[in-house]
């Protein structure tokens, strides 16, 4: 048997006025999906754990199967450790977005989409001329605008706004115990970043937290995973619970990002030994901060023929497999933020079918929602 789970990030939603009040899981031409939601379980699952904050780091562990709530210490340890760093007990590390403000107002929590080059020169500068400032700062490059930041442990005692809460509104910046330090980086990286032709005008701290203690995947599932995405907090779930990461050059994280890609190398990687893959695609949650009703629904409809088509195929030719579908968390167009909301569901069997249903918003609204982490264990019971 083999498994994949596939996470379409942030692509649940609101009723959207410019699609007559339908979401863009209604709307999307999806014939594969309808095909497989048609023969599957489709339910509603509660990804992110009543009180904690709906981002990916809290939904990508509750898929994995890593009940949040016993895991989660931040968003950005998490992403330190796909860079490759493990914290000491006496460091704590931040997301640092690239974003675009302007007159007090956050205008792009992505800082207009950096390449990773533009970002990886910004991020070197950053430490050559604002690091030496604060004992113990480090300047770690990401991903595009996705960097982070190491700092010392008394520094996490800081509230903090994650920047896509803000789009489109003034900046509300940290409070607390560390929020001077927080503050006077991000106004100094303002003059560094004023050297560079981008719209990317100075960083933004979010996400603290300690290093967590995740167990290995194949410890508490009994099978060995592997996973694809160009999100560094998705990485780093993988690294922390011993994963195979599976790198691919056109993944983006972007809206262009390399669909089929994607879906080669889990059938690779599959038809190699592994038993269990997971494919991430961000797409449909920029689509949705950046309110981009056009670009979600492409996204979807991108998942639809350029994954889904070939994996389905690809699947069959090696013999029985279940998947499992569903997203870390909605991120309406109407909000362009995350919500805790619950979200759909879908559990497919290729041999045995299940009662059917749609995979969309109001396709499992009268449904009681499960535990997201439960999902993991119930794709993997046969």
């Amino acid at each position: 048997m083999k498994y994949v789970v596939c996470v379409p990030d942030g692509c649940a939603d609101l009723p959207v006025p410019e699609l007559d009040g339908r979401t863009p899981l209604e709307v999307a031409h999806m014939p594969v999906l309808d095909a497989l939601a048609a023969r599957a379980e489709v339910g509603l699952a509660a990804v992110i754990p009543e009180g904690m904050p709906p981002g990916s780091d809290v939904g990508n562990m509750s898929i994995m199967g890593f009940n949040p709530v016993q895991f989660h210490t931040g968003r950005a340890p998490i992403e330190v450790a796909a860079m490759g760093r493990t914290l000491r007990p006496d460091q704590t590390a931040f997301r640092c977005n690239l974003v675009v403000v302007r007159d007090g107002v956050m205008v792009d929590y992505a800082g207009a989409n950096p390449t990773n080059e533009e970002g990886a020169a910004v991020v070197a500068a950053l430490q050559a001329e604002v690091a030496p400032n604060h004992d113990g700062v480090e300047f770690l490059a990401g991903v595009g605008f996705r960097n982070a930041m190491i700092a010392p442990r008394e520094w996490i005692e800081a509230d903090c706004t994650p920047p896509h809460d803000l789009s489109g509104d003034p900046v509300v910046l940290p409070t607390g115990p560390a929020a001077p330090q927080l503050a006077e980086v991000m106004e100094r990286s303002r003059e560094v970043m004023a050297r560079f032709d981008l719209e990317a005008n100075q960083t933004w701290l979010w996400g603290q937290g300690f290093q967590p203690q995740v167990p290995a995947f194949r410890d508490v599932h009994g099978v060995d995973a592997g996973l694809v995405t160009a999100v560094d907090l998705v990485r780093g779930i993988g690294v922390l619970s011993g994963m195979k990461i599976c790198d691919i050059p056109g993944a983006t994280g972007w809206y262009d990002t390399d669909f089929e890609g994607k879906r080669d190398v889990a059938l690779a990687e599959l038809g190699a030994g592994l038993d269990l893959f997971v494919i991430h695609v961000e797409a449909t949650d920029e689509a949705g901060h950046a309110g981009d009703v056009a670009e979600k629904v492409e996204a979807l409809e991108n998942w639809d023929r350029r994954i889904l088509a070939g994996l389905v195929a690809g699947l069959d030719a090696m013999g029985p497999w279940r998947l499992l579908m569903l997203p870390d968390h909605a991120t309406p167009l109407t909000t362009r933020t995350h919500t805790p909301d619950p979200v759909p569901y879908l559990l497919v069997d290729s041999v045995v079918d299940g009662p059917g249903g749609t995979f969309t918003e109001v396709g499992v609204a009268d449904l009681d929602s499960v535990p997201g982490h439960s999902l993991m264990g119930r794709l993997l019971t046969n």
